[in-house]
């Protein structure tokens, strides 16, 4: 991006909304990740929610400052974040292929995530949403440089679409099988190959 497009720099704490619901007005903007990680994430009447996908740093969200459609998300920033503003009407032509290209992956992704929600167990859904985290700012190594991913239970249940009781379930059986260990908020990558294998399971 050229400086030319981006209107500021905003900070945001982990837990705190970015944005909320509904219809884009002509101040809103898009959105660059410089740092951190952001998780849309869709609430239903009930309360329960369910994660769409993460934006990682150099994605964007917030598109629909171009389309004017509805936003029916909220974004929040799932660890200390950092997001550039971008005027939509600033964008040169190489900075909208950009944008084209990483919204193209995210929509790539999603598609794949919406393809284990139909086609996979609970328990390999959560091998794989765990495997996808262990490359962001949710995750650290320990002593031995095994990884652990800074989640709570809930947090998993909305990504895979499940509930926290069930997942709660889950995370215990892949603990009691030296997959991963689960601690208050954390959980810990035992034996990433069997998760992986896990992961592209099906049915």
């Amino acid at each position: 991006m050229t400086q030319g497009s981006v209107i500021d720099t905003l900070a945001f704490r982990a837990g705190e909304i970015i944005l909320y619901p509904g219809n884009p007005g002509p101040r809103d903007r898009i959105y660059r990740v410089e740092s951190g990680l952001v998780r849309i994430q869709s609430v239903d009447d009930d309360g329960n929610a369910l994660t769409l996908r993460f934006v990682r740093p150099g994605e964007y969200f917030g598109e629909e400052a171009l389309s004017g459609g509805e936003r029916r998300y909220h974004a929040e920033a799932a660890a200390d974040t950092r997001i550039a503003q971008i005027h939509p009407n600033r964008l040169d032509p190489q900075e909208t292929l950009n944008l084209a290209v990483q919204l193209a992956l995210a929509l790539g992704r999603t598609y794949d995530a919406i393809q284990r929600l139909v086609s996979q167990r609970l328990k390999n859904r959560i091998a794989a949403a765990l495997l996808d985290l262990r490359d962001t700012s949710l995750a650290v190594r320990d002593s031995r440089g095994r990884v652990m991913i800074h989640i709570t239970h809930d947090e998993i249940a909305s990504a895979v679409g499940s509930v926290r009781e069930t997942v709660t379930k889950v995370v215990g059986e892949l603990a009691r099988e030296g997959l991963i260990k689960s601690g208050y908020g954390r959980v810990l990558l035992v034996d990433i190959s069997a998760l992986e294998k896990l992961a592209q399971q099906s049915g």
